[in-house]
């Protein structure tokens, strides 16, 4: 946060005024000084448990841990490295580099001097902790090793492997000095007891074993898991001990007896961690629920949940002093936690799982949001609140569309259906099944009276809105179906598929009356030109492919993208193309001479909804972005001009003509979002489940928003310093 502050200090203000709970009172007394929101976000009522979230890791993070003094944390994360921060700053001050493959978990030695990291590079490495150097490799796995733990004594470390074995080592000397034998399936974790004389070792042999380290010999199996257990810890008096399982449970044990003495319950996806509190009255438990959960030991009963983080959790962790808890995350953050506070005060209001698509209705009073959880909501524009939920799908929903009057709303879900609702009472009026697989899109025609849905099951069907009967199965492709979209004048049908091709049908008969060649990769979508005589097709094959629909032969290929290419769209008069692509770039071409004619670099990979009416910018899945005049056409000049200003979100902000607005705090930043350029509205859906809407009140904007930046380098525009 504090290198955000220093490169944007007047935008987080204006965002901490925003994201900070209801009850604070500079948001109270402050929040005047920024009447350009007149819609704001929906935050919670009174500060979270969260205290911070520590940014810096490129890929997942595995596990985070603290220092014996509670001073540092150290984390494992997929891109390789071991990061140490500061728990009383936030800030990162070491990273450890050395490992050719991710790093699933690091420990602390007993007096914190040394650092072990455990990888897939079928190593554990030692580092100097003041240093941040290299200080040994302990090689002799033959397949990764998932864990890495010191002895009480600092003197052995324990590693746990996909070969089946705990290897003990010599920290002196980097020797092997023992094997316990005995699992047979990869154990994941391994762990001393607290007086050094027992490890734990938790497989995917669904056992927790109990060695003794002296002689090498198994002493216990803990058997009830009903499937993979992934970590297992000894709480601090070494009389219990806490096993997660992919069962989506905590079991808890005497080790004593080897019986089992508690089942903690209620998460609803795999526990990858637990761990005991230093009093031994809680554990923590991470999930891929995205949550972590305490329980009280004595009952068994939750007592805690800490909501914030917006993907799976793979670690939590005590601080020595019992008073925060570190949690490590796919999300690519570390958080700490207050667990006297004991759950996350979030937003009542909201979606429980990612966001996956939002869309404005046809006159903007209206967004619909489709997410994971399995429902469809519907917000009030005008006011931010969720005002319907969609219920009915069985598995997540990939995509929401209005009709083209706006009474309707269709989604397309992975459990095979599209589901119809009524906007304006909420309920479901059709439920369109046939499809043997999941569905990736659903799409009105022109004149709302066809849906046409593309499955994973290779075929497009057609379906009658008013009855909601099946009324056609184009079928035909050889592979999974990305899209489906409908000429202008609704008599055609594009589809693009997994087998690189691009086909038409005929809506009328049904059948296919064009075979537009073949990508030599996956097509990902399709689009008519505005006259409909022409088709893009944009694929993983890094080009854009031009089709007649008369003949159905090519008549152009757009190349010059490094990356697959998303999407793309014609403009108004059908002279252009634009194209997104996963290189972080949208080019702009001209469609007669097949050219480049300018390149945005976006710094995310996004998808182009459309054009403009004035062809001057161009609606895309992070918001609008604004092009250069001078490239247009006349024909593109003369339309009206509709838009003033274009609003636009990176991964950390809220843009204006290219210049930062609004930082987005962690758990608000975008799986999908939407600007509608009528309101200057912007809807961002997170995988969190939130679904936020700000408006933006450009006649009271600071002035200094409303000129774009844009420098032009050999033919380039830039985003100036968007994303950075």
């Amino acid at each position: 946060m504090r290198s955000i502050i220093e490169i944007a200090p007047l935008q987080v203000y204006y965002s901490g005024l925003l994201f900070t709970p209801r009850s604070s009172l500079v948001r109270v007394g402050y929040l005047k000084n920024i009447p350009w929101v007149p819609v704001e976000p929906k935050v919670a009522d009174v500060w979270s448990s969260l205290i911070q979230t520590l940014e810096g890791h490129t890929s997942f993070v595995n596990s985070a841990v603290f220092s014996p003094d509670g001073k540092l944390v150290a984390s494992a994360s997929w891109d390789k490295t071991v990061r140490l921060w500061d728990t009383s700053t936030g800030k990162e001050c070491g990273i450890l580099e050395g490992h050719t493959n991710q790093a699933n978990s690091a420990v602390f030695s007993p007096d914190g001097k040394l650092v072990a990291s455990a990888s897939n590079d079928r190593t554990v490495r030692l580092w100097n902790t003041s240093t941040g150097k290299q200080c040994g490799v302990l090689k002799g796995h033959t397949s990764i090793v998932n864990s890495a733990v010191f002895a009480p004594n600092g003197k052995v470390v324990a590693s746990a492997s996909g070969d089946k074995m705990v290897r003990l080592w010599d920290t002196s000397t980097g020797k092997q000095c023992g094997i316990l034998k005995g699992h047979t399936g990869g154990v994941n974790w391994a762990v001393f007891s607290p007086d050094g004389n027992l490890v734990a070792s938790a497989s995917n042999d669904k056992t927790v074993r109990l060695w003794n380290t002296s002689t090498g010999k198994q002493c216990g199996v803990l058997k009830g898991h009903t499937s993979e257990v992934y970590s297992v810890v000894f709480s601090l008096n070494g009389k219990l001990v806490a096993s997660a399982s992919k069962d989506n449970t905590v079991r808890l044990w005497d080790t004593s007896t080897g019986k089992r003495c508690g089942v903690l319950e209620g998460h609803t996806g795999k526990v990858k961690s637990a761990v005991f509190s230093p009093d031994g009255k809680l554990v923590a438990s991470a999930s891929w629920d995205n949550t972590v959960r305490l329980w009280d030991t004595s009952t068994g009963k939750q007592c805690g949940i800490l909501e914030g983080h917006t993907h799976w959790v793979n670690s939590a962790v005590f601080s020595p002093d019992g008073k925060l808890v570190a949690s490590a995350s796919i999300d690519e953050t570390v958080r700490l936690w207050d667990p006297s506070i004991g759950k996350q005060c979030g937003v009542s209001e909201g979606h429980t799982n990612r966001v996956n698509s939002a869309v404005f209705s046809p006159n903007g009073k209206l967004v619909a949001s489709a997410s994971w959880d399995n429902t469809v909501r519907l917000w009030d524009t005008s006011t931010g609140k969720e005002c319907g939920v969609l219920e009915g799908h069985t598995e997540g929903v990939n995509s929401a569309v209005f009709s083209p009057g706006g009474k309707l709303v269709a989604s397309a879900s992975d459990d095979g259906t599209v589901r119809l609702w009524d906007t304006s009472t909420g309920k479901e009026v059709g439920v369109l099944e046939g499809h043997r697989d999941a569905l990736n899109s659903a799409v009105f025609s022109p004149d709302g009276t066809l849906v046409a849905s593309a499955s994973n099951d290779g075929t497009v069907r057609l379906w009658d809105t008013s009855t909601g009967q099946e009324v056609g199965v184009l079928e035909g492709h050889r592979d999974a179906l990305n899209s489906a979209v409908f000429s202008p004048d609704g008599t055609l049908v594009a589809s693009a598929s997994n087998d690189g091709t691009v086909r038409l049908w005929d809506t009328s008969t049904r059948k296919e009356c064009e075979f537009l060649g073949d990508h030599t990769d996956v097509v990902n979508s399709a689009v008519f030109s505005p006259d409909g005589k022409l088709v893009a097709s944009a694929s993983h094959d890094e080009t854009v492919g031009l089709w007649d629909t008369t003949t159905g032969k090519q008549c152009g290929v757009l190349d010059g993208h490094t990356d697959p290419v998303s999407s793309a769209v014609f403009s108004p008069d059908g002279k252009l193309v634009a194209s997104a692509s996963d290189d972080n770039t949208v080019r702009l071409w001209d469609t007669t001479k097949q050219t480049t004619i300018e390149i945005i670099e976006t710094h995310a990979s996004i998808n182009i909804t459309k054009f403009s009416n004035d062809g001057m910018h161009l609606h895309t899945s992070h918001g609008v972005l604004q092009l250069k005049s001078s490239l247009h056409s006349a024909g593109n000049r003369e339309l009206p001009h509709t838009l003033t200003h274009s609003l636009y979100v990176t991964d950390q902000w809220i843009t204006c003509n290219m210049k930062k607005l609004l930082w987005l705090p962690v758990e608000y930043r975008l799986s999908c979002s939407a600007v509608n350029d009528t309101s200057n509205l912007i809807v961002i859906g997170s995988a969190s489940g939130r679904v936020i809407l700000i408006s933006i009140d450009f006649t009271a904007l600071p002035a200094a928003y409303l000129q774009p930046p844009v420098t032009v380098i050999a033919g380039k525009g830039f985003l100036g310093l968007v994303g950075y």
